[in-house]
Order: C-alpha cells, then sequence, then structure tokens
C-alpha cells in the first residue's frame, strides 16, 4: 500500500498532471497548444507540469517526423497504465464537487492514508513522507469542509483526535486505490 500512497502523493504533486494525463490519452497523444486550450491552463503551468510527467516517465515527447499535425506528446507504458484512472477520476470529483479540494497537493493522498487505516494525525503524518504537520492540518481542514472527512475528538483524558471518511470519502477511496 506504501507504494500507491507514494505513486498518488507523486501524482498529485501537480495541480495539473491528472487532466493532462487523461487528455493525452483521450485523444491519443496531443500538442502542446491544444493542451493550453482544451485545458484552459497558462503555457508555464503546462510546460512545468509536462516536464515532471516526462521525469517521472508517464509522458514523452513524440520522437517520430512527418506531418505537422502529429502529436507532440505521448504516454509511455506506464503512462498508458495510469491515464485510463485519471480519466475515470475526473468525472467522479465533479459529480463529487470535490475537483477544488482534490487538486490540492496531499489531499487524495490523505484520502487515502485515511482508508488505509491511519485515523490519528501523527499516523497520517508517518505514512506519507515529507508531508508536513502545517499541511496536514489544512488538508484535513479542507477535506472536512469538503464532507469527506470527520474528526472525532474522544471525551478520555487526554482527549485524542481521530480521522475517518465519510461516506463521500470512503466513495473517493475505492476509486484511489486503484492508481
Amino acid at each position: 500500500m506504501q507504494k500507491k500512497l507514494a505513486r498518488l502523493t507523486v501524482l498529485f504533486h501537480n495541480r495539473w498532471a491528472v487532466p493532462i494525463l487523461a487528455e493525452i490519452y483521450r485523444s491519443s497523444g496531443a500538442k502542446f497548444v491544444t493542451l493550453v486550450k482544451r485545458l484552459g491552463l497558462s503555457r508555464d503551468s503546462l510546460r512545468h507540469t509536462l516536464n515532471a510527467l516526462i521525469r517521472e516517465g508517464w509522458v514523452m515527447k513524440n520522437p517520430g517526423y512527418g506531418h505537422p499535425m502529429r502529436p507532440e506528446y505521448l504516454l509511455t507504458s506506464s503512462g498508458e497504465e495510469l491515464a485510463p484512472w485519471c480519466r475515470r477520476l475526473l468525472p467522479l470529483l465533479a459529480a463529487l464537487g470535490i475537483k477544488e479540494v482534490a487538486s490540492r497537493k496531499w489531499s487524495m493522498p490523505v484520502a487515502l492514508a485515511l482508508r488505509e487505516g491511519h485515523p490519528r494525525f501523527s499516523e497520517l503524518k508517518a505514512s506519507l513522507p515529507g508531508l508536513t504537520s502545517r499541511a496536514l492540518a489544512l488538508t484535513l481542514k479542507h477535506l472536512q469542509i469538503a464532507g469527506l472527512v470527520e474528526r472525532q475528538v474522544s471525551e478520555d483524558y487526554p482527549p485524542s483526535t481521530r480521522y475517518r471518511l465519510t461516506r463521500r470519502g470512503r466513495r473517493l477511496a475505492v476509486v484511489l486505490e486503484g492508481v
């Protein structure tokens, strides 16, 4: 499961990675200009995200020459495995009304970690290397506001706090496991 969390963390590190992979998959390759127009993002954001996707080995520049309409960017074999999942994820995020919170760097990895049984703050932080306490606190707050996570404070002394996915959050986490 740690491998899935690591992959999800890398994937959601860039806000536009999932939509870009989904679009390249949908169109069987894409030109830079087409991605800018279809996704409505800046050229700098697209360039930055494409470079990250190339470094991860999910996207490659088209090595061939030929017709000027050929796509500039193609999926690699590992990108071909991941992109259909990205394409299925986007409509679910829209249906749940959580596209904005899902595009945050740590939201989806935290949701998956909660699904895997890490209900305490310290357990969540330990399961996601690189996640700071501040980032985790903000992520949990955003997930609560979105109705994906519940916060439970025990009546014990000293009180302890546990987090769990709501019904909507569990629906999302099932899809996240497929990454």
